[in-house]
């Protein structure tokens, strides 16, 4: 009892150091920021940390902001989640069946290899750019979690499938017993990729499609109007918006896992 306390007492001062480290950094880097923008004198060419917080204080307080929020993170997360399941799905088809490996394969390699720029400009012949940014946000996270979640499947114990199959363990119980925490890894190594790419490509997509009421039309404007305190403060949206959205799904995740497994 004793040692657990100790345990649990040095794990909290690890992470009240970890946090504040962090924090330093964080602070040293604006600071720096401050001084490069003070030195240089052109908020033109580089916007200074307190006029893009007095930007986003007056951004927050207009429907529209909200309204661009919504509009881009309804269509990039269902791109997302579109991608996650189907990944999924296809990697269990091609672990079971080898033909559908074969068939996936060169598509993967296209979608990794290819530049995004290529693939939005050609899916604009045929997707309206309201609808882009769902498609290009697909691309991007689908060969993440496919490959994630092969590698995977390959990797399971082969011992502890071996004593499922010696005691006739059915497959439900496998599923919620071997495959879910063996995958759990790489499943979450995925996610956290996927939805990095997909919010870079998905307002990149925005940028060059520029579809009314986005994210990216606001930093198209941006550029177009030289107003790099807008520039700014949209793209640390961006940035505060895609860090939630990955804390929430991988913390989701583990809790959908943690609940099957306590079944």
């Amino acid at each position: 009892m004793k040692h657990s306390t100790i345990n649990a007492k040095a794990k909290n001062s690890r992470k009240v150091a970890n946090i504040g480290s962090r924090a330093a950094a964080a602070v040293f880097w604006i600071v720096l920021w401050q001084f490069a923008a003070m030195g240089l004198g052109q908020e033109i060419l580089l916007a200074s940390p307190v006029s893009v917080i007095r930007r986003l204080g007056e951004l927050v307080l207009l429907p529209e902001f909200w309204q661009s929020i919504w509009f881009s993170f309804g269509r990039i997360a269902a791109g997302f989640l579109l991608a996650l399941f189907s990944g999924i799905l296809f990697a269990v088809a091609s672990y079971l069946f080898s033909f559908v490996e074969i068939l996936i394969k060169p598509l993967t390699a296209v979608m990794k290899s290819t530049p995004v720029a290529s693939i939005i400009i050609l899916c604009l012949i045929w997707i309206p750019s309201r609808n882009l940014s769902v498609f290009i946000s697909f691309l991007m996270v689908f060969p993440v979690v496919y490959t994630n979640m092969l590698e995977g499947l390959r990797q399971t114990d082969k011992k502890l499938l071996e004593m499922a199959e010696v005691f006739d363990v059915g497959v439900g119980k496998r599923i919620c017993y071997i495959y879910l925490s063996e995958l759990l890894p790489y499943l979450l190594t995925g996610c956290s990729l996927g939805l990095g790419l997909c919010w870079k490509a998905g307002v990149a997509a925005e940028v060059i499609g520029v579809p009314k009421g986005s994210i990216g039309e606001k930093l198209y404007n941006a550029k177009i109007y030289l107003n790099t305190p807008d520039l700014f403060a949209w793209t640390v949206i961006i940035i505060i918006i895609s860090v939630l959205l990955e804390k929430c799904v991988l913390a989701l995740l583990k809790y959908f896992v943690h609940l099957v497994e306590q079944r």
